[in-house]
């Protein structure tokens, strides 16, 4: 047994190792300008490790090379990972600043949009974690409350309560609402230059509006390699290869 855990032990510091030495050398490939050859250095890294510098990075990569769409891909997935990443959002805006289509669905009720900023403030571990962690503050405020014997132990322990409970509950909604959000993957990128969304999923319906490359659309469903994508106002089908999941 002792000799599985070292060879194991080996193993990971040798993984550990190899993807370090892989870093550096895409680093140095995008500091020489080689950037379409950093971009699939950095593939090869997150095909190991999915890491949400590794995904900025490679959003600059491929900014660099003109490639929007990939570039505002791999930034979305970065703040999948990583929330708080203050350079990751500025290039993801300037990043978007660039793309021709700039929908917004305006028809999202503000007290929603709120919700939704909220809960994207910390990833789904971190959700979990601050629920579990008040969770057990709910149990210890529950206990001082049943037990005590001082009278403001007891009122304090009450009202503490209550308040750890809720905000756990709220914690764990978020970290559930998360967690829908990355099993389904409905939000998507438009990865071709020129889509025209159809009135049916196939190539014979009627083109209800033109999409360009770097879109962000939420995919609703999926029928025969065709997905039903919605983007502010606007429904349609398009090719399933013309997108491209967060």
């Amino acid at each position: 047994m002792r000799r599985i855990y070292i060879i194991l032990t080996a193993l990971s510091m040798f993984a550990a190792s190899s993807v370090a030495a892989d870093w550096e050398t895409a680093n140095q490939l995008y500091a020489d300008g080689q950037y379409a050859d950093a971009a699939e250095q950095y593939e090869a890294i997150l095909e190991e490790t999915p890491v949400a510098e590794v995904y900025y990075n490679l959003g600059n990569a491929y900014f660099k090379t003109g490639e929007i769409a990939q570039a505002i891909l791999a930034y979305e997935r970065a703040l999948r990972l990583k929330p708080h990443y203050a350079d990751c959002k500025h290039n993801l805006a300037f990043a978007q600043s660039k793309i021709i289509d700039n929908i917004e669905d305006n028809h999202q009720f503000f007290l929603s949009q709120w919700a939704t900023s909220f809960r994207n403030l910390l990833a789904e571990s971190m959700w979990f974690g601050c629920s579990v962690v008040l969770f057990i503050a709910f149990l210890l405020c529950t206990f001082a409350f049943a037990f005590g014997r001082n009278i403001v132990l007891r009122k304090s322990g009450f009202h503490l309560a209550w308040i750890c409970l809720l905000c756990s509950i709220i914690g764990l909604s978020c970290a559930a609402s998360l967690h829908h959000r990355d099993s389904a993957r409905e939000e998507a990128i438009i990865v071709q230059g020129i889509v025209n969304a159809k009135s049916s999923p196939d190539k014979s319906g009627t083109d209800l509006f033109i999409l360009h490359e770097g879109t962000k659309v939420w995919v609703k469903e999926t029928v025969n390699g065709w997905c039903s994508v919605h983007v502010g106002d606007n429904v349609g089908w398009v090719s399933g290869s013309a997108v491209e999941r967060i």
